[in-house]
């Protein structure tokens, strides 16, 4: 049998940001009851006081599920190190037989400038390669013959250091890049190990950027 509580949970559950704000308990919930009660009087069939709604949602951010915020919250605060790196170039190729033989002989390259930038990921049809302004006319040359299906100039890339804590508590990426969608980031490429990751932006976006990832710190 459904009841206001399970039918204001589901709701809640199915919006992210949402959820998070109703964590952090900055939002209104009588406010939020009003906006919500339509659609949880046409799941129950029925009419429902606001303050049931409300007491609802009182209980649901208190529940321990919505207080993995916390958890999400102390791990953020002992965030490392924050490397920012400008002037970067994005290229994806569509994978060949003979890529990775292209991609060797860039790393050569690479090891004789020891400043330069490079990363690289790979996934089931796509290569791609991040590399300082400085490699651009490296890259064209020596992948010359590979398909390159899309080229993004003037990029700057963020690498964040996580605390090893990271991989035991979920939600992590999702708070980070969260609040990154919120100041209108757009995220060109996100590359990760275990303790790092790190995030591609347009260089007009990467002081924001950097902002929002630093005033994590101190939430």
């Amino acid at each position: 049998m459904k009841t206001i509580s399970s039918v204001v949970e589901q709701y809640i559950k199915k919006k992210p940001f949402l959820q998070s704000a109703l964590a952090q308990g900055i939002i209104n919930l009588t406010s939020l009851s009003r906006i919500v009660k339509p659609e949880i009087e046409d799941e129950l069939g029925k009419d429902i006081r606001n303050g049931a709604i409300v007491m609802a949602l009182k209980r649901l951010s208190d529940d321990l599920e919505f207080r993995a915020t916390h958890k999400i919250i102390k791990v953020l605060k002992n965030i490392g190190e924050i490397t920012v790196r400008s002037s970067l170039t994005d290229f994806t190729f569509f994978i060949s037989e003979s890529i990775l033989e292209v991609q060797a002989e860039l790393l050569e390259e690479v090891n004789k400038n020891k400043d330069v930038f490079y990363t690289s990921s790979r996934g089931v049809n796509e290569l791609n390669i991040v590399v300082s302004n400085s490699l651009d006319q490296t890259v064209e040359t020596l992948f010359k013959e590979e398909k390159c299906t899309q080229k993004a100039e003037n990029l700057s890339s963020i690498t964040v250091k996580l605390p090893a804590e990271n991989v035991s508590v979920p939600g992590i990426y999702y708070f980070i890049f969260q609040r990154l969608a919120w100041e209108g980031i757009v995220l060109y490429e996100v590359i990760s190990t275990t303790n790092e990751f790190t995030i591609l932006v347009d260089d007009t976006q990467v002081d924001v950027a950097f902002k929002t990832i630093k005033d994590l710190k101190t939430l």
